[in-house]
């Protein structure tokens, strides 16, 4: 583990090679699992403050979940989390060319129509972040949807900290994330290996 302030973020982050690889695995990650994504209460409140913006996007069914039981959950976890349509897709997914999965707000984002990008956690996949007494955990959800993101990584050189800088400076700020990434640089060259 490397300690970074008061987060212990684990080594997976700095031994593994990431880059999203959307041509091949058509953004798996929002239709697959057994729960939504995990969200803040504000977050919460924001996802029902932007539906308007975004309803247009989403599908019928999904519109139907959310009149039901609403943009989130409790899931079996005690977790808040996104509400799911049909035990499987995430509501705010939407499908484009060729089958491939977008998140209806990340894309209103992108668009202009709103200032929020998405959920922290949605925006931090692969990481996973889990709050404790006293300190915050940072850790890598190895699945197997993202072994061809694992693949175009090592292909491309691009380490996981790397391809993550700009969710985790959002998350944890420009110093942390500068500690972070020297901190990464040195146990690569402690090992042997170049953080390429």
């Amino acid at each position: 583990m490397l300690q970074i302030q008061d987060t212990l973020v684990t080594l997976d982050i700095a031994e593994r090679h990431f880059i999203c690889d959307l041509a091949k695995c058509l953004g798996e990650c929002c239709i697959e699992g057994d729960a939504g994504a995990p969200i803040t209460r504000e977050e919460y409140d924001k996802l029902k403050e932007l539906l308007p913006k975004v309803k247009h996007m989403l599908s019928p069914r999904a519109l139907e979940r959310i009149d039901e039981a609403g943009v989130g959950y409790i899931d079996e976890e005690g977790d808040l989390v996104t509400q799911i349509v049909d035990g499987r897709d995430c509501v705010f997914t939407t499908y484009g060319a060729g089958g491939m999965c977008m998140c209806a707000l990340d894309k209103a984002y992108r668009e202009g129509l709103t200032d929020w990008r998405k959920p922290m956690s949605c925006y931090l996949y692969p990481l996973r972040i889990k709050e404790y007494s006293g300190f915050t955990a940072v850790n890598y959800h190895r699945w197997k949807i993202c072994r061809c993101a694992e693949s175009l990584g090592k292909a491309k050189g691009v380490r996981l900290y790397k391809f993550m800088r700009e969710p985790l400076i959002e998350r944890f700020g420009q110093e942390w994330y500068d500690e972070l990434e020297m901190a990464c640089d040195a146990y690569l060259e402690q090992i042997g290996e170049s953080s390429q």
